[in-house]
């Protein structure tokens, strides 16, 4: 098969001679970032080369003006999703933010104290079997470690972890809208 002959005014390096400049002024118009406007030129003026090596054209200018359009519309559907996405997520972190922000604006110390708290723990403490609620009250209100504990009632470490941890959990629940509080006075490293 012959090669095709193109005509000389349609080669790569007069059409880009011809266009580039127009092209990329005409990007850079929609895309206001001057290294994104010289790609997108440079990709849609290789296009239209490639185009027109296929078919014959009269006049290049509209053909190579809507491959432009086209390549910078794509450019910009992309920037207002990444924009939509950073917006969304930036979002959620100020609405985290200001709900830790009202969180511990309102917590006041002095309801930390308050016999309405107290009560809570009491109750909490009295519905739990008795082995556990004495092994969480001499570890978190007698500040004895899992080890003298479980020497004090000849069990195990083992075991004095379970009680605490069985009785953490239903404090947990039982002060759910204290939860800050829970873990600054019953966790302990």
């Amino acid at each position: 098969m012959p090669a095709k002959l193109t005509r000389p005014e349609n080669s790569f390096n007069n059409i880009y001679m011809r266009y580039y400049k127009k092209s990329f002024l005409f990007v850079k118009s929609y895309i206001h970032n001057e290294m994104v406007a010289e790609d997108i030129a440079s990709e849609s003026l290789i296009k239209l080369w490639q185009w027109i090596q296929d078919n014959p054209v009269e006049n290049i200018e509209p053909m190579l003006l809507s491959i432009l359009r086209n390549k910078a519309l794509d450019y910009l559907r992309h920037e207002s999703m990444k924009q939509q996405v950073i917006t969304r997520i930036s979002e959620k972190q100020n609405e985290e933010l200001a709900l830790r922000l009202s969180s511990l604006e309102d917590c006041n110390p002095n309801e930390i104290f308050s016999k309405e708290v107290m009560d809570i723990v009491q109750r909490t403490l009295q519905s739990l079997p008795e082995q556990t609620s004495r092994i969480f009250t001499l570890s978190r209100f007698g500040n004895k470690t899992n080890r003298e504990i479980a020497c004090e009632l000849n069990i195990s470490i083992k075991d004095v972890e379970y009680h605490i941890s069985k009785s953490l959990k239903a404090l947990r629940k039982t002060l759910k809208d204290y939860l800050p509080l829970f873990y600054f006075f019953f966790y302990h490293m």
